[in-house]
C-alpha cells in the first residue's frame, strides 16, 4: 500500500518508505483539534458530536479525557503548558488550569456572543489568537443551533492586559491557523461558508513586532478538499488537511507531497519523542506517521 505521494523530489527526505500510516484511534464520529502532551506522554483530541475530548497514550490506549466537553473543537498549550479550547457549545474559548478548573478566555466581543471558536494557536508573547467561523452554530451536530451575532472573525487576545481584538474581517470562514516558526508570517485557512461556492485557500500575513498584520494574499488553495488545520515543521512546511489525506506546502506555497489517509482529514499536529511524529485526526479515527521532520513546538 502506498503512503506517500511526491510531488517534488525535495518531500523524498521528508518521509520514509517504512513507516507506515497507522491508525491509533477509532470508534468516534468526528476527530478534531489534535494536541500533544509530550510531558505527560499523550495525545488530546476532540471528538465534537459526541461531546467528549478523548486522550490516546502509547502502548495504553485510548480513554475519555473530559465528558461533557461543551461540544469542545481546537485545543492547543499555552506558555505554561496549560489546555488551551475552542468550545462550540459555550461558544467560548477556555484555558484548562493545573488544579483542574476553567478559566474563560473569552466568550464575547462588543457585547455579542462568539460564534463557534474553532481553532487556536498561542504565541510565545502570551497572546492567543483563536478563529471564530459559525460551523458550530449552523446545526446541532457539533454543537447548539444559534443565531449568528458576529461577523466570522479571527480574534487575538492579551491575557495580561486583559484585551480582545478583532484581527481579521474579511474572512468567509476562517478556520485553521498557525505562525511560522520565527512568528514573522500567520497562516489562516478561509474554508467558506459550508454551502455554495467560495473560494477555500489558506492566505499568508505578514506579522509586526506589535502584532499588526499585513498583506494576506493566497498562499495555497488546497485541492482537493480544504485547508481545515494544519501545523508547520521547523523549516516553515505547512501540513495540511485535505480530502486525499495531508499536503504538504513549502514555504513558498508549492504542493510537494501528500500522506494519503483513507478517511477525511480534518487537522493535525506534531508530537512524540523527538516532535517527529505526525497525529491526523481523520473522521472516525487518528493516523500517526513517523516523518524526517520536526514539528514547531509551543511550548
Amino acid at each position: 500500500m502506498a503512503f506517500f505521494e511526491a510531488i517534488d523530489p525535495t518531500f523524498t527526505s521528508f518521509v520514509m518508505g517504512n513507516a507506515p500510516v497507522k491508525q491509533i484511534a477509532s470508534g468516534c464520529d468526528w476527530t478534531e483539534g489534535p494536541v500533544w502532551f509530550g510531558d505527560a506522554n499523550c495525545l488530546l483530541f476532540s471528538d465534537i458530536p459526541n461531546n467528549r475530548i478523548m486522550r490516546w497514550i502509547p502502548d495504553v490506549g485510548l480513554s475519555v479525557f473530559r465528558q461533557p466537553s461543551n461540544y469542545a473543537n481546537g485545543h492547543t498549550r499555552d506558555r505554561e503548558g496549560r489546555l488551551v479550547s475552542c468550545e462550540h457549545g459555550t461558544r467560548r474559548v477556555t484555558r484548562t488550569e493545573a488544579d483542574g478548573s476553567i478559566t474563560i478566555i473569552a466568550d464575547s466581543y462588543e457585547g455579542k456572543r462568539l460564534n463557534s471558536p474553532n481553532d487556536v494557536v498561542v504565541k510565545s508573547d502570551g497572546t492567543i489568537w483563536f478563529s471564530d467561523p459559525h460551523y458550530g452554530i449552523m446545526t446541532n451536530y457539533e454543537g447548539f443551533k444559534s443565531e449568528q451575532e458576529l461577523p466570522c472573525t479571527v480574534y487575538r487576545v492579551d491575557p495580561a492586559r486583559g484585551t480582545i481584538e478583532a484581527v481579521l474581517t474579511d474572512f468567509n470562514g476562517p478556520n485553521g491557523l498557525a505562525f511560522s516558526p520565527d512568528e514573522s508570517r500567520l497562516y489562516v485557512a478561509d474554508t467558506g461558508r459550508m454551502f455554495g461556492s467560495d473560494p477555500t485557500h489558506i492566505r499568508v500575513f505578514d506579522c509586526a513586532e506589535d502584532g499588526s498584520l499585513f498583506g494576506g494574499g493566497v498562499f495555497h488553495a488546497i485541492d482537493p478538499g480544504a485547508a481545515d488545520g494544519f501545523r508547520l515543521d521547523t523549516d516553515g512546511n505547512v501540513w495540511s488537511s485535505a480530502a486525499d489525506g495531508v499536503h504538504c506546502l513549502n514555504p513558498s506555497g508549492a504542493l510537494i507531497g501528500k500522506i494519503l489517509v483513507p478517511e477525511l482529514v480534518s487537522n493535525v499536529c506534531f508530537g512524540g519523542r523527538a516532535k517527529h511524529v505526525l497525529f491526523m485526526t481523520a473522521t472516525t479515527s487518528v493516523y500517526s506517521v513517523v516523518l524526517n521532520r520536526e514539528g514547531v513546538q509551543r511550548p
